[in-house]
C-alpha cells in the first residue's frame, strides 16, 4: 500500500482509530480491514460468502482505486456504525415541526454525516400565527438557529458540520435569504441555495414579474421583477460564493420515485437531491488509477465498478441509522451514488487539456461507461437479492426498463480529503494549483502535484528555483523556461474559462443519475456579469445546479498564492 505523507497525515487526523487518550491504535491496512470486514457483513444476510467479499472489497479499498464517503471510513465497525453521507430532513411550519427536524439533525452532525434541508415550507417573516396572536419570524431566523446548533456539534472531532439550507424562488422571504450571507458573520455552517423553478426562468427571460406564494396559505404574496431578483442572487454570489441555484424543476423531472415523494432540497455540496428523511451512501473509483501505459484500461474498470456496486449496496444494510423514517426511507429506494476523483489526473496522463474539446468528449465517454456498468451490477444484485422495494412506482416499472437494485447508482461528489488519501485530483474539477499549502484540521500539508513534477524532471526543466516560484504563483502561467504545450496541460482551476468548467460539470451530468458537485472557479477580477452569465449558461446547458466562487471573496479561501488574477 502506498500512502503519500498527506495521505498519513489525513488519516491520523480524521479517521484511524484512537484510544480514550486520542492516540492513534490503527494503522491504514487495520482501517481498510475493518471497513472490509464490516461492511462484507452484510453480505451474510443473502447466504453469500462474506469472507470472500471482505477479500475483494479489501484490495480495492488498500489499493486506492475506490473510497467511500467520509462517514463510512470513520465509523464502520465502531458503534453506533452510521455509514451514510448525504440526508435531507423536512422542515414543518410548526414549532415542534421545526425543532424535532433540528434535534433530528444533531444526531445526524454528530455522526459525521451532511444535512440538508428545505425551509420554503415555513410561513414568511410578519406572516400571522394564530395560536399565539404574534407574528412569524420568518425560515432565515430559524436557519440562524440551526446554525448556532451546528457550531456546538463537533462531528466526533472529525468533520465540520455541514448543513445546506434552500429556500424556493417564489417565497416571499426570498430576498433576505438572498441576502443573509453578505454578512460574514451569518450562516457560516451553511451553504446555500435558491429552489429556481422553470417559472422564474421563463420570467427572466421575457424580462418580466414572477409571483410569489405564501406557503401556509397557498396563494398570491404579491409579485417580483425577475430581473432585480437575479441581480441580488448575482451580487451574493459575487461577493460571498453564496447562493447557489438549484433547478428545482428538473431536479423532480429525473426523480426515479415520484410515487414516494418530491425533491425539495439537496445535500450540502448539491450533488445528492434526496426526498424528505431520505439518506444515500456515496463511493468514488480513483480514474487515475485505471490510466495504464497512456490508455484506459476500461476492462479493470468495469471490474471494480461491480464490485463498488457491491459494496455501497451492502453498506446501506449494515448502516446503524439515526432515524427509523430515515431507514426505512434509504431502505425502501436503496440509493447509492458511485462518482469518480482523479480526472484531471486521467487527463494529464493521456495528455489531453482540462478545457479541450477532446476532454468533455471522454468525460461523456466515462461517464457513460461507469453509468452503464453500475446499473448492470445493480440488475444483477436485484436478480440476487430483490428490487428495491419501492420499485412499484418507479419509473423503472416500465417495459423495457431494467429491474434494478438500486433507485440510483450514480453521484459526482467533491471528494475533499478522500483524494488526499488516494492521493488524485478530486472529483471532476481541474488541478486548483501546482503546488501549494494548506491546513486539514492542525495538519500542514504542503501540495505539490506528482505529475508535474515527474514531468519537469524527465524533460529537464526542474530546478529548485522552479519549484519555488511555483509554490508562490500556484500556476504555470508566468513561470519562464517551461514548454507552452506543459503549461497547456497543467493549466489550473482559475486559468480555465467558467463556460469551460460549466461544459465539463453539463458532460458528467448527462451520465449521472443524482447531481454533480463542480465549483465553477472565477478569478478575482471577474465581475458580476460574468456570474450571471455562468448562471443562465448552466440551465441552458441542462445543469441540475451551479456554485461559483470567485477566488478572495469575503467567505474565505484558504488558499493564497502571489498570482491570483
Amino acid at each position: 500500500m502506498e500512502l503519500s505523507e498527506n495521505a498519513l497525515k489525513v488519516l491520523r487526523a480524521r479517521y484511524l482509530l484512537k484510544d480514550e487518550q486520542g492516540r492513534v491504535i490503527e494503522s491504514p491496512r487495520e482501517m481498510f480491514g475493518r471497513i472490509a470486514r464490516s461492511v462484507a457483513e452484510a453480505e451474510k444476510f443473502y447466504g453469500d460468502r462474506a469472507c470472500y467479499w471482505e477479500e475483494r472489497f479489501y484490495e480495492l479499498l488498500s489499493s486506492l482505486r475506490f473510497l467511500p464517503n467520509s462517514p463510512t471510513i470513520m465509523n464502520a465497525g465502531k458503534s453506533p456504525g452510521q455509514l451514510a453521507a448525504c440526508f435531507v430532513l423536512p422542515v414543518e411550519d410548526s414549532m415542534p415541526g421545526i425543532f424535532d427536524t433540528l434535534k433530528n439533525a444533531a444526531l445526524i452532525l454528530q455522526s459525521g454525516g451532511g444535512t440538508g434541508f428545505s425551509f420554503s415550507r415555513l410561513r414568511p417573516k410578519a406572516d400571522i400565527v394564530r395560536s399565539t396572536g404574534g407574528i412569524a419570524s420568518g425560515p432565515v431566523s430559524f436557519m440562524k438557529i440551526y446554525n448556532t446548533a451546528t457550531d456546538v456539534i463537533k462531528q466526533g472531532g472529525a468533520r465540520r458540520g455541514a448543513n445546506m439550507g434552500i429556500l424556493r424562488i417564489d417565497h416571499p422571504d426570498v430576498l433576505e435569504f438572498i441576502r443573509v450571507k453578505r454578512d460574514a458573520k451569518e450562516l457560516a455552517n451553511f451553504n446555500i441555495s435558491l429552489a429556481i423553478t422553470d417559472a422564474y426562468m421563463e420570467a427572466l427571460r421575457a424580462d418580466g414579474e414572477y409571483q410569489l406564494v405564501n406557503p401556509r396559505t397557498g396563494k398570491s404574496a404579491g409579485r417580483l421583477r425577475a430581473g432585480e431578483v437575479f441581480g441580488e442572487i448575482v451580487a451574493s454570489a459575487w461577493e460571498t460564493g453564496d447562493p447557489g441555484l438549484v433547478f428545482i424543476d428538473r431536479l423532480n423531472r429525473a426523480n426515479p420515485t415520484p410515487a414516494a415523494g418530491s425533491f425539495e432540497s439537496t445535500n450540502p455540496c448539491g450533488e445528492q437531491p434526496l426526498l424528505p428523511y431520505e439518506a444515500c451512501v456515496l463511493g468514488s473509483l480513483n480514474l487515475a488509477a485505471h490510466v495504464k501505459g497512456g490508455v484506459i484500461d476500461y476492462d479493470a474498470l468495469g471490474r471494480d465498478v461491480a464490485v463498488a456496486v457491491r459494496f455501497l449496496d451492502d453498506t446501506i444494510d449494515v448502516n446503524s441509522y439515526p432515524l427509523p423514517a430515515i431507514e426505512r426511507m434509504h431502505k425502501g429506494n436503496r440509493k447509492i451514488g458511485l462518482g469518480v476523483m482523479g480526472w484531471a489526473d486521467m487527463l494529464v496522463l493521456l495528455g489531453i487539456p482540462y478545457d479541450h474539446e477532446k476532454a468533455f468528449r471522454l468525460a461523456r465517454e466515462v461517464m457513460r461507461f461507469i453509468r452503464d456498468a453500475s446499473r448492470e451490477a445493480s440488475c444483477a444484485l436485484a436478480k440476487e437479492r430483490g428490487v428495491f422495494p419501492n420499485f412499484a412506482g418507479s419509473i423503472y416499472d416500465a417495459p423495457h426498463m431494467p429491474r434494478l437494485r438500486n433507485a440510483t447508482t450514480t453521484t459526482i461528489a467533491p471528494t475533499g480529503t478522500l483524494s488526499t488519501i488516494a492521493d488524485c485530483s478530486s472529483g471532476i474539477e481541474p488541478l486548483f494549483a501546482l503546488a501549494y499549502k494548506r491546513f486539514v484540521l492542525d495538519s500542514e500539508l504542503v501540495e505539490i502535484n506528482k505529475y508535474f513534477l515527474q514531468m519537469a524532471k524527465e524533460q529537464g526543466f526542474y530546478s529548485v528555483e522552479l519549484f519555488q516560484e511555483v509554490m508562490r504563483r500556484g500556476n504555470l502561467r508566468q513561470v519562464k523556461g517551461i514548454p507552452s504545450r506543459v503549461k497547456r496541460l497543467f493549466r489550473t482551476a482559475l486559468e480555465i474559462l467558467p463556460e469551460h468548467h460549466i461544459e465539463m460539470q453539463a458532460a458528467f451530468q448527462e451520465y449521472t443519475d443524482n447531481a454533480v458537485s463542480k465549483t465553477i472557479n472565477l478569478p478575482n477580477r471577474a465581475k458580476k456579469e460574468d456570474v450571471a452569465r455562468a448562471y443562465l449558461l448552466a440551465y441552458e446547458k441542462g445543469c441540475k445546479g451551479i456554485t461559483v466562487f470567485r477566488y478572495g471573496a469575503r467567505r474565505g479561501t484558504l488558499v493564497k498564492f502571489a498570482d491570483t488574477d
